[in-house]
């Protein structure tokens, strides 16, 4: 089981910036993809971005230009750098590793979330 620690949420003003961290208890070079996720109240956890273990990325749309994923290896950490924060982003930010064996097969790991309250 892979543990999945975030840090880095917080209360913001509109136009801030806030950066996530989410460590690994193992090493992110197993994991398949990496990724951030968010649930904002009475939505559905969506997708903001992720990064495959070649190093593809995937934003959401209404996070492109604003949002940057990207990992240390050695740290086993990944990071989501958030710029020009609005009231729309305000959720429970969520760091998911997705791993592959052929003994265990797919699977979703998730972090306990951290809460980004943006004010306008």
């Amino acid at each position: 089981q892979v543990q999945l620690v975030e840090s880095g949420g917080g209360l913001v003003q509109a136009g801030g910036s806030l950066r996530l961290s989410c460590v690994a208890s193992t090493s992110i070079w197993s994991m398949n993809n990496m990724g951030w996720y968010r649930q904002a109240p009475g939505k559905q956890r969506e997708l903001v971005a992720h990064i495959t273990s070649g190093g593809s990325i995937h934003y959401a749309d209404s996070v492109k230009g604003r949002f940057t994923i990207s990992r240390d290896m050695a740290k086993n950490t990944v990071y989501l750098e958030m710029n020009s924060l609005n009231a729309e982003d305000t959720a429970v930010y969520y760091c998911n590793a997705h791993t592959y064996t052929a003994v265990a097969g797919a699977y979703d790991h998730w972090g306990q979330g951290t809460q980004v309250t943006v004010s306008s």
